[in-house]
């Protein structure tokens, strides 16, 4: 019989289809899976209890799934401050192609650290430059993410569209088109749990239109379907990408995208900021899923995503971190905040109100990752992935509606994190990793890098 722990006396958001809230219920925990959630305390005559937790002044809610990141981009936070996205790219590819396996392994830690701390349970990472000879990257990911005890999703991504055939990376940062759909069979055979409760997929994902070839996103969305995991890319961010994708080829970037067989409810793409009515429409159609990335989008002043009208519309949409390099905060939970601000200003006071903003940072997320039967609510039988918010402290305690508290609020502590019923964060801090010796080595090693880069 499983061990459980009892979660009572707490508020619940269950962020199940029907919204369903408790102001004083209870999650009982029972080995890997959430046995019952309800109001009240739990039931009485619980045997194997190994752990009881009195949650007054607490909001328990799913933990949150963050849909889009580049974990490598946490050692060169801070630089091409003032850019857009297409000169902050050209400003920093250069740096980025001289990353190893042991600069990406203190990335991924500090990216991982850091999204946990704040209520992350299941992390996604977008890893797209891998120089010769810099070891195995995505490898330093996947060990950095089981030493934290963070679900994971690793999108292997790909650049084979250099400079000379019109693409925005040096030459020097690309791949072949054949070494990189190799290389992206070889990651899904290698490590591709497909399982129930699994800790680790695998996605396919070529970078973007002006760094990939047509026919690395025709052929990864083959191979893709062939190996049955998602396929993942970056979408509609700029105005700048627009004008490329009808240059290049003579469309914009969702037509584009459907003429490779890149639309579809097993993928999903990072940002869709610059969608018209029948992009919207297209991937409501398919099921084709968006990872919203408020802050990013701000950083680099890309535009305000039509969150609402995607909702509305019925696409998939969950939130993402996005790359450090351009949102240096790297947590998801500020995420609800601005994700509901930044919807407001280019919506209205009802673009977006506080349950919706909960919602894509975690049933949202998990939609978008293809993981709703395991994932994303409190619900029986789920994985017992949850996160144990204080809201009775100086920064929360004066604010009624919990669920108003964590979105609008300052960022709540974390008392508790789960993950498969096992802890990965008590008040505030990891319980796997030793947080200051991963700032020393995220320190030493952006240090490094920037040596070999030349900055320094």
């Amino acid at each position: 019989m499983s061990n459980r722990i009892v979660i009572e006396n707490c508020a619940v958001a269950t962020v199940d289809a029907d919204d369903t809230e408790y102001a004083s219920g209870h999650v009982v925990v029972a080995g890997k899976l959430i046995e019952s959630v309800g109001a009240g305390p739990a039931p009485a005559g619980l045997e194997n209890v190994t752990r009881r937790i009195d949650g007054t002044g607490h909001l328990v809610t799913p933990g949150l799934v963050n849909t889009h990141h580049h974990f490598y981009q946490w050692i060169t936070r801070g630089l091409a401050q003032d850019s857009n996205l297409f000169n902050w790219l050209v400003e920093l590819y250069p740096t980025w192609a001289r990353i190893d396996e042991e600069m990406v392994y203190a990335a991924a830690s500090g990216s991982l650290g850091m999204m946990a701390r704040g209520g992350v349970t299941t992390a996604m990472d977008h890893h797209y430059v891998f120089p010769k000879g810099a070891g195995d990257l995505l490898g330093a990911e996947i060990r950095a993410a089981a030493e934290l005890g963070v679900r994971f999703t690793a999108a292997r991504g790909s650049m084979d569209r250099g400079k000379s055939d019109g693409g925005l990376p040096p030459d020097f940062a690309v791949e072949t088109t054949e070494g990189a759909l190799l290389a992206t069979e070889q990651a899904i055979d290698t490590h591709h749990d497909a399982s129930f409760g699994s800790m680790l997929h695998i996605a396919a994902a070529p970078c973007s239109p002006f760094s990939v070839s047509t026919d690395l996103l025709r052929e990864a969305a083959v191979l893709a379907r062939r190996k049955g995991v998602r396929l993942h890319t970056h979408g509609s961010e700029t105005v700048e990408e627009e004008k490329f994708c009808h240059e290049l080829f003579g469309m914009g970037p969702t037509d584009y995208f459907e003429s490779t067989g890149w639309l579809g409810d097993d993928v999903w793409m990072a940002h869709c900021v610059h969608m018209n009515d029948s992009d919207i429409a297209a991937f409501a159609r398919t099921g084709t899923g968006v990872a919203h990335c408020p802050s990013s989008n701000a950083r680099l002043a890309a535009g305000i995503a039509r969150v609402p009208d995607m909702l509305a519309a019925g696409v998939p949409v969950g939130l993402g971190v996005d790359g450090t390099a351009s949102n240096e905060s790297g947590e998801l939970h500020t995420e609800l905040r601005n994700a509901l601000l930044i919807n407001r200003l280019g919506g209205g006071e009802k673009a977006l109100n506080a349950r919706q903003a909960l919602r894509l940072g975690t049933y949202g997320g998990a939609r978008v990752l293809g993981r709703t039967a395991e994932i994303g609510s409190l619900e029986a039988g789920k994985l017992a992935d949850l996160v144990l918010w204080k809201l009775d402290g100086i920064g929360h305690a004066s604010i009624a509606d919990p669920v108003a508290a964590l979105v609008l609020g300052a960022a709540a502590p974390v008392t508790l994190s789960l993950v498969n019923g096992v802890p990965v964060v008590e008040n505030s801090r990891l319980t796997r990793a030793d947080e200051d010796a991963i700032a020393r080595l995220t320190k030493s090693q952006a240090q490094r890098l920037a040596r070999i880069a030349g900055l320094a």
